[in-house]
């Protein structure tokens, strides 16, 4: 039998309501496998095994007389730091922000626990979410499972890892640029930024969405049947639809497909990345899809002025810090924001206004198809001890041009692997959907799933 770590979501609630395997021996596997990995891969932080158990023996006895809480009850799970858990703080990744526990669950971890998962664990992140990045000034280097010297991205660090390293089926990221598809491109695995507003969030913010990261599209589409669940307390939710997320079944054949390959700014797509995603084209294409190349439709206009409106609004917290508690922030994050102390309102202003142009652009982009295929990033992953693909705080988005215009534009957009590099690491394939099309782009990558080669097995950290 296969190691009990690694059993899907979907695997694990059929032996439950089968009573072929417990909650209780699934836990303890997935403890073992976090006592074994964490200290070279340091994904999580407020790790509570003894809590876990706990759950685990209640999942247990709900199982035993046939009424579970939900569609996840037994499976674990770990949550994204900067979701609120009730009672543990929430340092948003970042050593100046004071360690005050939680007053209540966000709606992703409520949403969690009423259904039964077991929360095992927060996942890492980055100083205030702002790097795709391990590198954090509160959390330890967060590292690729598939090699060790390699970046996870983020700011999902924690949870890419948690995903690709088999800490149980379930994790949860959020995503404001990529934050979600970077980490899961660059991990290997499944990660959704659904439309904005399909997962009520608290705080909710303009292109703040929070998503499964999972090993499978079906471990995906079950997470989302409870994180879609409403919650009054996100005034810019959706209306909530009762969407068939477990059915997934879908024929490609005269899908109308854009294959995105020039994103307009940014890092130029390496030879590998290129090669893996028209690979991927292709075998939607040998199935009777319909592919047209999409021409690039973002500028550097827009990318530069939502770096300027990113900085003011990071500043605008930064500045009322003490010297000290600024003098924590992690250099990168800090260097970045400062520039902002000099901005004016049109500065201000007219970088906001991109966001509305990058949205445009991406619906226009999007007419007369169905989908869009794209990298998830240009290149495969890079140094761990880099805060971005190139490192430079001044120009720290070069490597979110496929990503951000979805989160602008609160399209639905999913990563998934479609290859590997020369040296071992995971290639993303991104799909971007219709607006509120969620369904739709989880089943075209399940369809991608059923096509694509056999994936390489996950990876072994050496002890």
């Amino acid at each position: 039998m296969s190691d009990l770590a690694d059993f899907s979501a979907v695997d694990l609630v059929e032996a439950y309501r089968l009573r072929k395997l417990s909650p209780v021996e699934v836990v303890e596997a997935v403890i073992a496998r976090i006592d074994a990995l964490e200290p070279k891969l340091n994904a999580l932080w407020a790790y509570d095994p003894d809590e876990a158990r706990k759950a685990a023996k209640a999942s247990e006895a709900r199982w035993a007389e046939g009424e579970p809480l939900g569609a996840i009850d037994g499976a674990p799970v770990t949550i994204k730091e900067n979701i609120a858990t009730k009672g543990t703080p929430v340092p948003l990744g970042c050593a100046a922000v004071p360690l005050v526990p939680a007053a209540a669950d966000a709606p992703p971890a409520a949403r969690t626990r009423e259904a039964g998962g077991i929360i095992l664990a927060k996942t890492t992140m980055p100083d205030y979410g702002m790097l795709s990045s391990g590198l954090s000034s509160f959390h330890k280097l967060a590292r690729n499972p598939w090699d060790l010297s390699a970046s996870p991205g983020g700011s999902s660090a924690g949870a890419g890892v948690a995903a690709a390293a088999g800490y149980g089926p379930l994790h949860i990221g959020t995503d404001i640029g990529g934050s979600i598809r970077l980490p899961a491109g660059w991990c290997g695995v499944v990660g959704l930024k659904p439309s904005a507003g399909r997962i009520p969030i608290n705080p909710a913010f303009i292109g703040r969405v929070a998503g499964p990261m999972t090993r499978t599209v079906a471990d995906t589409a079950l997470y989302m049947s409870v994180l879609s669940k409403p919650d009054a307390r996100d005034t810019m939710a959706l209306p909530y639809a009762d969407i068939p997320w477990l059915d997934l079944a879908r024929d490609v054949k005269g899908l109308k497909i854009g294959l995105w390959l020039e994103a307009g700014f940014g890092q130029t797509v390496s030879e590998e990345t290129e090669q893996a995603v028209k690979q991927a084209a292709k075998l939607f294409a040998d199935a009777g899809a319909i592919l047209e190349p999409v021409a690039p439709f973002l500028t550097r206009e827009m990318i530069d002025g939502l770096d300027r409106f990113w900085r003011a609004r990071g500043w605008e917290d930064v500045s009322r810090l003490a010297p000290e508690q600024q003098a924590q922030i992690l250099p990168y994050i800090f260097d970045w924001i400062e520039t902002a102390k000099d901005f004016s309102g049109r500065d201000v202003y007219t970088g906001f206004t991109q966001i509305e142009s990058m949205r445009n652009a991406l619906h226009a982009g999007l007419t007369g198809f169905d989908f869009i295929l794209s990298p998830t990033a240009p290149t495969p992953s890079f140094p761990a001890e880099w805060a971005s693909p190139i490192n430079d705080p001044q120009k720290p988005f070069e490597h979110i041009a496929f990503t951000v215009a979805a989160n602008m534009g609160g399209q639905p957009a999913i990563s998934i692997n479609c290859g590997y590099a020369a040296n071992g690491l995971p290639i993303g394939l991104q799909i971007i959907g219709q607006p509120f099309d969620d369904i739709g782009v989880l089943r075209l990558a399940r369809a991608f799933e059923s096509l694509r080669p056999q994936q390489r097995p996950w990876p072994k950290v050496a002890a």
